[in-house]
C-alpha cells in the first residue's frame, strides 16, 4: 500500500457456500524495542483501514476486513497469518530460562500478541512448542548462544490465528 514501508499485507476474501472467508497474510514491523510494538499495532490499524475488496458480481459482499463481521446469516472465518513479529515482554535471559523449562504457558503470559488483545475476538491454536524465532542457519541453536553471532530473543513471530462466527475451532 506504500504507507508502511516494506511491511503490509495481501488479503483475499471469498464466499464458499454459506461461509465468508477472509485471509490476511501479513508482515509487520520487527524489533524488540518498546516502540516496535506500537509500530506493529499501527501496521495492523493501517491494514484494517486500507484493505478493500472488489467484486465482479453484483452480490452484496464484504468490502473491508471488518465488514466480514457484519454479514448476517452466514458463517465467517477470518484468518490472519504471517510474520507478525510480536515478541515477549521479557529479557533474553528470562525467555531462555522459560524455554529451558518448557514453560510455554508462562511465555504466553508475556506474549505481546495475547489472543483478543491486539486482534479483538481472535483465538489461536495451542502453543506447546518452543518459539520458532530465531535460529542460527542449519542449526537448532537460537541466535545468541554463540557469542560470535548477534543475540536475538526467541519469540513466536510466525503464526496464525482466527476469528469468526459459526465455525468450529
Amino acid at each position: 500500500m506504500g504507507y508502511i514501508g516494506n511491511k503490509g499485507s495481501i488479503s483475499v476474501s471469498m464466499s464458499i457456500y454459506q461461509t465468508n472467508f477472509c485471509f490476511i497474510c501479513t508482515h509487520l514491523t520487527s524489533g524488540e524495542r518498546d516502540i516496535d510494538i506500537v509500530k506493529r499495532n499501527a501496521d495492523v490499524d493501517e491494514i484494517y483501514k486500507r484493505t478493500r475488496f472488489n467484486s465482479l458480481s453484483n452480490a452484496a459482499v464484504p468490502r473491508s476486513i471488518k465488514d466480514h463481521e457484519k454479514v448476517q446469516d452466514l458463517d465467517i472465518l477470518i484468518i490472519w497469518l504471517g510474520d507478525l513479529n510480536y515478541r515477549f515482554n521479557l529479557s533474553y535471559e528470562e525467555t531462555r530460562d522459560l524455554i529451558s523449562k518448557s514453560a510455554w504457558s508462562k511465555l504466553l503470559e508475556s506474549d505481546q500478541l495475547r489472543p483478543g488483545v491486539a486482534f479483538d475476538g481472535s483465538t489461536e491454536g495451542a502453543l506447546n512448542f518452543p518459539p520458532t524465532y530465531k535460529y542460527e542457519p542449519n542449526s537448532d541453536k537460537y541466535y545468541g548462544e554463540d557469542p560470535r553471532v548477534e543475540r536475538r530473543t526467541p519469540a513466536w513471530c510466525d503464526l496464525y490465528f482466527h476469528m469468526g462466527r459459526g465455525c468450529s475451532n
